[in-house]
């Protein structure tokens, strides 16, 4: 299957700061740009880490009312988090403002990996670097939203094309394949219980699939045939084991 890639989605005019940007020069850039967040690199172009706009609003997160008196720290600011929390509430430049290092992806990973790595370090954009780490883009979870925009019509013929003809080199007509908000429903007859199997996973993995329904029926059981004697049996196993 095709997996749309970064490089198909990023934005390649990336507004970004250099690590001795001053504060209120990072915010106003955000500001004019529209942006929620941005890069900061040197002046090779490599990306030394990332400012959102939590970064600046700590500042005054951790400020206290004018008339409030100090108060008692009981413990010291012993986690990493807390440190750089501390850190950024009193930056002054970007440098103390990023958060680093900076976790980047490159143009030809695919959408779902930047995917992963968003949920996984929980941030909302990733910088895009080439072959020597220098930026040429950067992806937002808005620009991976892109693949849930795809048509019926479009996700249907992928997977008829690539799961289903390519795939398991099913003969045309052989599987019913209907589309309706990103909803797949499978419906036919197939020759090994596994080959369903396989048809409903790699459906799932269609870019802009949100669901599949899967009613085929199949000829034979072969969940209980040993794996020497499957590989005998058919190609389409070894598709699972590629995605």
């Amino acid at each position: 299957m095709k997996h749309r890639k970064i490089g198909n989605v990023m934005t390649d005019d990336v507004v970004t700061v250099g690590p001795a940007t001053p504060f209120k020069e990072v915010a106003r850039r955000l500001h004019e740009h529209r942006i929620s967040g941005l890069p900061v690199v040197d002046d090779d172009e490599n990306v030394l880490g990332v400012i959102s706009e939590t970064d600046l609003m700590l500042r005054q997160a951790t400020q206290r009312p004018v008339y409030e008196p100090p108060r008692r720290r009981l413990l010291p600011r012993l986690t990493r988090r807390a440190r750089a929390e501390h850190r950024k509430a009193q930056a002054t430049s970007a440098e103390a403002l990023m958060s680093r290092p900076a976790i980047t992806v490159r143009a030809d990973d695919t959408v779902t990996h930047a995917a992963r790595i968003m949920a996984e370090h929980r941030v909302e954009r990733l910088p895009v670097v080439d072959d020597e780490s220098r930026l040429i883009g950067i992806v937002t979870r808005r620009d991976l939203l892109q693949v849930f925009v795809r048509s019926d019509a479009d996700i249907r013929r992928e997977v008829l094309d690539e799961v289903l003809t390519r795939g398991l080199w099913l003969v045309a007509g052989q599987v019913r394949v209907g589309a309706e908000e990103g909803i797949v429903v499978l419906e036919g007859e197939l020759e090994r219980q596994s080959e369903v199997e396989i048809a409903g996973t790699l459906t799932e993995k269609v870019d802009g699939v949100v669901g599949v329904d899967n009613r085929l029926t199949y000829r034979m059981d072969d969940s209980r045939i040993r794996p020497v004697e499957q590989a005998r049996h058919g190609l389409a196993d070894e598709w699972l084991r590629r995605v």
